[in-house]
């Protein structure tokens, strides 16, 4: 769909670190995934950030790309978009699929709701857990939590948790898990026969006031990096620059290109205002921006080892 002058919801809010501050433990409060809070606050000890430091909580979102109808699910940026028919859109956290387990992209649909839903172990569960029976009946044991929508796809589901701190990261095995509060906020709205689409989009471009904006996340893998070592690795975003072209139309000559590389290297999934009405040029003069013909990524990692 053509980009609209409207792409934002939400705005980005700051949080003043306390003593018993951590990462993990402000995620949920502040409906946001773990790694999606540690990518938007690179080099921050998410078990010790710095006691009155303040944070950058990334709760303003572009909207996905794309015919934005039903349930849009966008995987790098672990996030669940539903659009009602009427009615504004509303944004979820969600856990995805690990490595091995990857949550397939395309397009499905929800097919049934179940609430307290028995939970039926696949063989590669029951394999890694030989404890489990063929059945988990609805309670605290079950990991589908207290709701699910069942889709087209038969061994994928979105659903609750009973493990709140796996949202934000790869840890289904390639279902869609949203916090307990959420699923039921989104299990009451949905209905039967709502379209679902899982797309991968690293790089969202959007409008907001005749602005701009990018919103550049990291990868899958990048994500992985992010919980394992706190450093983001360089990974360059391939058709970044002709997205966000296309999308400025007869106006990509007001685009800040200095500052878009920036975004697409640190990728900290926060909506970043790209165009200006003039920047400094090599020669310290004020001069619209100049769209380059050959973009080369800086060749080091952004961020910092944390701890």
């Amino acid at each position: 769909m053509p980009w609209q002058r409207g792409d934002i919801i939400g705005s980005v809010r700051t949080h003043t670190v306390d003593s018993d501050d951590t990462l993990v433990g402000l995620a949920r409060p502040n409906n946001v995934g773990f790694v999606e809070l540690m990518a938007a606050n690179p080099g921050v000890d998410p078990w010790l950030p710095k006691v009155g430091s303040d944070l950058t909580v990334p709760t303003s979102f572009l909207l996905p790309p794309g015919q934005r109808v039903g349930i849009i699910i966008n995987l790098p940026e672990q996030r669940l978009y539903y659009f009602p028919k009427d009615g504004i859109p509303a944004t979820y956290p969600i856990g995805v699929g690990r490595e091995g387990y990857d949550t397939p992209l395309g397009k499905t649909k929800v097919t049934r709701k179940r609430e307290s839903p028995n939970w039926y172990p696949p063989r590669s569960a029951r394999r890694d857990d030989p404890t489990l029976g063929k059945v988990v009946p609805p309670g605290p044991e079950n990991p589908l939590g207290t709701h699910a929508l069942y889709l087209g796809w038969p061994e994928y589901l979105i659903h609750g948790t009973n493990e709140p701190g796996g949202i934000g990261r790869r840890v289904s095995r390639g279902c869609i898990r949203l916090y307990p509060e959420d699923i039921v906020k989104l299990y009451d709205t949905v209905p039967k026969n709502t379209p679902v689409q899982v797309i991968s989009a690293p790089v969202k471009v959007g409008w907001s006031e005749d602005e701009l904006f990018i919103e550049v996340h990291p990868t899958l893998e990048q994500a992985d990096a992010i919980e394992e070592t706190g450093r983001l690795t360089l990974k360059p975003a391939p058709g970044a620059h002709d997205l966000i072209v296309a999308a400025a139309g007869s106006e990509a000559g007001r685009i800040d290109w200095a500052k878009v590389d920036i975004e697409l290297v640190a990728r900290r999934g926060v909506p970043v205002r790209v165009t200006v009405d003039e920047v400094m040029q090599a020669d310290g003069k004020l001069g619209k921006p100049v769209l380059p013909a050959v973009v080369k990524l800086p060749q080091r990692v952004a961020g910092k080892p944390n701890g």
